[in-house]
C-alpha cells in the first residue's frame, strides 16, 4: 500500500483521535467483517478527524455517519471500508467518485495508490475537501459538477463509487465503466436502501450483486456554489 501524506501533528492526533484510538476502530471493523488489511490499514492511517467539524472531532473515530453541513454526512466507517474492500476486488487503478463530500472517501483511495477522480455537486464542501487534500499531500483530481452526468472526458474508470443514493444505477456513470471494472453504490429511495456492486465484463455486460443494507443521502442534480 502507499500512503501517501504528509502527517502534520493536527493529523497525528492526541486524546479522543489518538492512534490508540483509530486503532480501536479498525478492530471494531475488523470484528464485524472487514478482512482487506489494506483497507483496515487505510482507515487507520487516515486522519478521519481532519474531515470533520473541530466541535466534531473527538467523535471522528466512532463508527457512526456525522454532519458535514449543506445537508450531508461523512460516511460510517463500516460503510466506507466495505465499499472499498468491495470495490478493490476487481484490481482497479484509476477509480472516479461521485460526491466528494468531506473527501474522505476520496482519501481512503488515494491512500491505497489508486488514482482518484471525484466530482462534488456542491462548491463549499469540494473547496474545503480540496483544503484537506493539499494539507495531507494527496494529488486528488476533482471537480466541480453534476455527479450525475459523471466526468466522461477523464473516462473510462476501473471503478466508479457513489456517495449518495439513487433509485437506480445511473445509465451515464455505467458507461464510463471500463469492461472489467466495477460499480458499487447505494441504490433504492428514503425507505429502504441497498449496498449494491455492478460489475462489467470484458464484452460489457453487467451483472449485480446486493451487498448490505445501507443509509445515504439523495444523489441530486445540478451545482451549488
Amino acid at each position: 500500500m502507499s500512503l501517501r501524506m504528509r502527517l502534520q501533528p493536527e493529523a497525528i492526533g492526541s486524546g479522543l483521535t489518538s492512534q490508540r484510538v483509530r486503532d480501536r476502530l479498525v478492530e471494531r471493523l475488523r470484528d464485524h467483517g472487514i478482512a482487506d488489511e489494506r483497507v483496515l490499514n487505510a482507515i487507520r492511517t487516515v486522519p478521519r478527524h481532519l474531515f470533520v467539524d473541530e466541535a466534531l472531532a473527538m467523535r471522528a473515530y466512532e463508527d457512526t455517519a456525522l454532519p458535514i453541513g449543506h445537508g450531508q454526512t461523512i460516511s460510517q466507517p463500516w460503510v466506507v471500508a466495505r465499499m472499498t474492500e468491495s470495490l478493490l476486488q476487481t484490481q482497479p487503478s484509476k477509480v472516479l467518485e461521485i460526491g466528494t463530500g468531506s473527501g474522505y472517501q476520496a482519501a481512503i483511495l488515494a491512500a491505497l495508490g489508486l488514482e482518484v477522480h471525484t466530482v462534488e455537486r456542491i462548491g463549499e464542501l469540494l473547496r474545503v475537501a480540496r483544503k484537506r487534500f493539499r494539507q495531507l499531500g494527496m494529488n486528488i483530481r476533482s471537480k466541480h459538477d453534476d455527479g450525475r452526468i459523471g466526468w466522461p472526458e477523464n473516462g473510462p474508470f476501473d471503478a466508479i463509487i457513489v456517495t449518495a443514493a439513487a433509485p437506480a444505477l445511473v445509465d451515464a456513470l455505467t458507461a464510463q465503466l471500463a469492461p472489467g471494472g466495477s460499480l458499487i453504490a447505494p441504490v433504492g429511495g428514503s425507505s429502504s436502501q441497498s449496498l449494491v456492486r455492478l460489475l462489467k465484463d470484458a464484452d460489457g455486460n453487467v451483472s449485480q450483486q446486493v451487498l448490505a443494507p445501507v443509509v445515504f443521502v439523495p444523489l441530486l442534480s445540478g451545482l451549488i456554489d
